[in-house]
């Protein structure tokens, strides 16, 4: 493929994932110009009028949104590039925003009848007086991405307290269920659900998928296509394209669930989160499955950008 179009790679940012971005964004980069894109990287720091000034000085044809976190993947700079009337990969304002933040995308989920964990808002305040469900229960940030912030109170346990006061993540806490079982993650490109892969996490035997688990050499195991029953792969793969139209989303985005295969009896799936800014580095999870699908991670990234749109 040769084209001439001017591409402008968004990395970096401000958000707690900033290093996940940076190497998403050089990936995709060196992707793009082994196509024959002309690409240029911008930085997107804390600086919104040189971030601007940089854009219109770089004239993109298209921005590959390689931001992820705060900022870049929560409806913000979906907005920015609005209002420039510049064309961007994946998600617009609407569906990043509602994604983001984890008490709205509960609500889609919910009224849109996708299986989603007993849970509910709490202020710190009210978590630090009490229980707010029957341990074992998750602790998340409304709007962070990666596992940030996210603990798990085990019945017993004296860390509910200890999480409320280094709390960091603003007044409220989202608080559901802890599902046992495994860690499933599901692609999806447009229309289509490319397949399920099985998340272990390595190391400290907890079973649960943090940020260190995501981003440390050896840190997860993962195996596409999952060895689970084929009727829960297609629920899972039926749920995650039903999650990305429930939130509007365009271009690629990865539904994260987990599924309770504990007890005797079918397995319960449960859709965790929607992410409209999966993470592009080649070894990434939806470049893994686009993989296995028979697309290159060149061919990925070029669909991304063909996909490219202004919502303004």
């Amino acid at each position: 493929m040769t084209t001439t179009k001017r591409v402008t790679v968004l990395m970096g940012g401000i958000s707690s994932e900033r290093a996940v971005s940076l190497s998403s964004g050089a990936g995709v980069a060196a992707a793009l110009t082994s196509l024959g894109y002309q690409v240029q990287t911008l930085d997107a720091g804390a600086d919104l009028a040189d971030l601007v000034s940089q854009l219109t000085q770089q004239k993109p044809d298209v921005v590959f949104n390689a931001l992820h976190g705060r900022f870049g993947e929560d409806g913000c700079i979906q907005g920015v590039l609005d209002w420039l009337g510049i064309p961007y990969t994946h998600s617009g304002v609407r569906a990043s925003a509602t994604a983001m933040n984890k008490e709205a995308a509960r609500a889609a989920f919910l009224a849109a009848g996708l299986p989603v964990a007993e849970g509910r808002m709490v202020d710190i305040a009210t978590l630090a007086a009490a229980d707010p469900l029957p341990a074992p229960y998750v602790v998340k940030p409304v709007s962070e991405g990666s596992s940030v912030g996210v603990s798990i109170v085990h019945p017993g346990s004296n860390t509910r307290a200890q999480i409320a006061q280094d709390w960091r993540f603003g007044p409220y806490a989202l608080v559901e269920a802890f599902i046992p079982g495994r860690e499933i993650t599901v692609g999806v490109m447009g229309e289509r659900a490319l397949t399920v892969t099985d998340i272990t996490p390595c190391g400290d035997g907890t079973g649960f998928y943090d940020y260190a688990a995501k981003y440390t050499a050896g840190g997860s195991r993962h195996v596409l296509p999952a060895q689970i029953d084929p009727e829960t792969a297609r629920q899972a793969m039926e749920v995650a394209v039903a999650a990305h139209h429930v939130l509007g989303c365009a271009g690629a985005s990865r539904s994260d669930f987990r599924l309770d295969d504990t007890q005797p009896g079918k397995p319960r799936l449960v859709l965790l989160e929607v992410n409209t800014q999966p993470g592009m580095t080649e070894t990434s999870l939806l470049p893994e499955q686009a993989a296995y699908c028979g697309i290159s991670y060149p061919e990925l990234c070029g669909w991304l950008v063909a996909q490219a749109t202004c919502r303004a």
